[in-house]
């Protein structure tokens, strides 16, 4: 009965660390609660690199979900980039990576084939 109770214990503390962004977590019953020479206790949680964020499970082990939901719809001339510092997600054009990448049907030419948004009469 015991083993339930963690187990439901174990899920909800993955389920609250990742609800905010649905993307793939983990579960590692061998790794120890610890990141870059701090400890943590039961319960606490700690954002690795990579934008991974991990909660202790103590005695259990350590549970870890990513925090970033990389977009999977954009046209080739556009990356993703993920700030490191904000884990914030943008995209940005491949030919120059210090402009925002605006994917939609008015911005649908490749920006590297110079200015292509000439209306012609007709």
């Amino acid at each position: 009965m015991a083993g339930q109770w963690m187990m439901i214990l174990i899920g909800v503390s993955l389920w609250t660390t990742c609800s905010a962004a649905p993307t793939e977590c983990h579960f590692n019953s061998q790794a120890l609660c610890e990141y870059e020479g701090k400890h943590y206790l039961l319960g606490q949680s700690w954002m690795e690199k990579g934008c991974i964020q991990c909660t202790c499970l103590h005695p259990f082990g350590v549970g870890c979900c990513e925090t970033v939901q990389q977009p999977v719809d954009f046209p080739p001339w556009c990356q993703v980039r993920v700030e490191s510092v904000t884990c914030k997600v943008i995209l940005v054009l491949t030919s120059d990576p210090r402009l925002p990448c605006i994917p939609g049907d008015e911005n649908n030419v490749d920006p590297s084939h110079g200015d292509m948004n000439v209306k012609l009469a007709g």
